[in-house]
């Protein structure tokens, strides 16, 4: 059997290949291969299919479309039901995103020592995408995973191009046009820019390589306000000069692939639109220059974290040299993470260069990090603060990255000497914890209206808690809402 996703969704048996049609159905065979072998609870499952139009009856509904399913699979043992809800098991193999995957780290892997090779393999892996991943579909923990992947596809041509060019293609028309096609759709990936450069200047077309780099320092002026960073502009430079041009990193070729060590989005996020829209008025605006540190600060289980995070993959996009993220553990049981353990796991996300000979100084540390963020637009997440002495190494020098930093403390030293900017975070409205629980409980909390509002005054509308509530209700299916309200009044 095999699973394809990359385009039209498809199931392909050995008697025929059936298309997955219908939202509801693409999203319920997402859900389950993005947790393959996984137990997906029933309340996720009835989350991405309704969201918040749910009701007393999206259980049954939730059992039609697997039934539905399991007939499409021809194999009743392959999606199991259990305590902890719905298991689809797959093979290795069987599913094109994972052979995608496999089949790109081992092309980049093969890149130095047989470019040869290495293009012909990551040729294989993009030749298994068909159209776009998940059209259509607004479901958080698919968006995650589509961009996880369309990331990694991009990382693949950039690695094919670089092969490709070191391996003697760079003289054909046919590199050239696949990368002007590549380079129409991304226009701020400067390393598409730089590797059409490149092909373009090693065919004697030297001309149009000078052209693409103004465009692409059109488009970043224009859209990002930013100049072009030092890898391009070092490309532009040889290229007037006339000197040599290779197809390594400084000639255009891609960086190993870009940090992406934002944890996962929250699921069920709900409310907070005032303060997303202040964050994107922050970035849109250009109030945030010189790498200024934007603070959100609240009492704790109002849920920093989770709106730093779930902004951070709003707002990825903006950011194409990567996201670097570190709990600081400012607030835990455990002694706050030294400002040098924190750059230490920076440097080695950001490649060779970073994590080549450690300095052991937590200023010659910082000072590298510093250097090696120069010119890249970059997010950096910095949860769990505990004071602005523990953030400030952790600050990038110039005006191409955001830091947003989370903690319980406001930060004033950080304002008064780094200019932050902070954002107070408070309880969320009633309006919106009954949303969220509605969403964490489904069709019991529309059964119990009053046990909910108790609910929700007993967890004084701080998001963790009222998370930690409904985990508590789904823990115990046979208990209703008004009996664990009167619990945790007793308590």
């Amino acid at each position: 059997m095999e699973f394809v996703l990359l385009g039209s969704m498809e199931i392909r048996r050995r008697d025929g290949t059936e298309e997955v049609s219908g939202r509801l159905r693409r999203t319920l065979l997402g859900v389950l291969l993005a947790r393959a072998g996984e137990a997906v609870p029933v309340d996720v499952l009835t989350g991405a299919l309704w969201g918040e139009h749910l009701d007393e009856r999206a259980g049954a509904r939730l059992q039609l479309h697997v039934h539905r399913l399991r007939t499409v699979l021809g194999d009743r043992d392959r999606l199991s039901f259990g305590p902890d809800g719905y298991r689809l098991r797959t093979l290795p193999g069987e599913v094109d995103a994972e052979r995608f995957e496999t089949l790109t780290a081992e092309g980049i892997e093969l890149a130095e020592r047989d470019p040869l090779r290495a293009a012909a393999v990551l040729r294989e892996a993009l030749g298994l995408w068909r159209g776009e991943l998940f059209a259509g579909l607004d479901v958080p923990l698919l968006g995650d995973w589509a961009h996880r992947l369309t990331e990694r596809r991009l990382a693949a041509y950039e690695a094919l191009y670089t092969a490709e060019l070191a391996g003697g293609a760079g003289a054909g028309g046919g590199v050239v046009a696949e990368l002007t096609a590549l380079v129409r759709e991304h226009p701020l990936r400067e390393r598409l820019h730089g590797l059409l450069m490149t092909a373009l200047y090693r065919s004697g077309r030297r001309v149009e390589a000078l052209a693409v780099y103004r465009e692409a320092r059109e488009h970043l002026v224009a859209e990002l306000g930013l100049e072009p960073g030092p890898e391009l502009r070092e490309l532009e430079r040889r290229v007037l000069a006339g000197e040599p041009v290779g197809p390594g990193r400084r000639a255009g070729g891609p960086a190993p692939l870009p940090p992406a060590q934002l944890p996962a989005d929250v699921p069920r996020f709900t409310g907070r639109e005032a303060e997303l829209a202040a964050l994107d008025r922050l970035l849109a605006g250009s109030q945030i220059t010189g790498s200024l540190p934007v603070v959100v600060a609240g009492t704790a289980g109002v849920g920093k974290t989770a709106l730093a995070v779930h902004w951070a993959h709003r707002a990825r996009a903006r950011f194409p040299d990567g996201q670097l993220y570190v709990d600081l553990a400012g607030d835990g049981p455990d002694r706050p993470v030294p400002p040098g353990d924190a750059l230490a796991g920076f440097l080695r996300a950001l490649g060779p260069e970073g994590g080549t000979a450690m300095p052991r100084e937590t200023a010659e540390r910082a000072a590298r990090f510093r250097t090696l963020l120069d010119g890249r637009r970059l997010l950096v997440v910095l949860d769990n603060a505990h004071s602005a002495e523990q953030v400030r190494p952790l600050l990038p020098g110039g005006p191409s990255c955001v830091v947003l930093v989370t903690s319980r403390n406001p930060l004033t030293a950080l304002a008064v000497r780094e200019g932050a900017h902070r954002l107070s975070l408070e309880r969320l409205p009633p309006a919106d914890a009954r949303v969220l629980i509605r969403a964490l409980l489904g069709t019991r909390a529309l059964a119990e209206p009053r046990a909910v509002d108790t609910l929700i005054e007993r967890c004084a509308r701080l998001p963790l808690a009222l998370r930690i509530a409904a985990e508590l209700a789904r823990s115990q299916p046979t208990r209703t809402l008004t009996e664990l309200a009167g619990e945790l009044a007793d308590r």
